[in-house]
């Protein structure tokens, strides 16, 4: 796994979120995109970088995919605590 030497970008709130949450689960991001195409988002490696990375925006339903996919709220997703 390289480490990111890019600073993260503002164009999401949820890329950091979604590498914190797929690594605390040992997901690696391959694994992610199989899972991710088998739920019918089709993205590819250089877009789910850029996500992570918060220099791409993410659609409301790739927003839907991920928290699906990961298994938590889009609350979590965005950071807030659970109601």
């Amino acid at each position: 796994m390289r480490n990111r030497t890019i600073e993260l970008g503002k164009m999401n709130l949820i890329g950091v979120r979604v590498t914190t949450i797929r690594q605390s689960i040992g997901m690696s991001q391959k694994e992610l995109l199989m899972k991710l195409h088998e739920y019918g988002l089709l993205i590819g490696a250089t877009s789910l970088s850029r996500i992570e990375g918060q220099h791409r925006k993410v659609k409301d339903y790739e927003l839907v995919a991920f928290a699906d996919v990961l298994n938590v709220s889009i609350r979590t997703m965005y950071g807030l605590p659970e109601l």
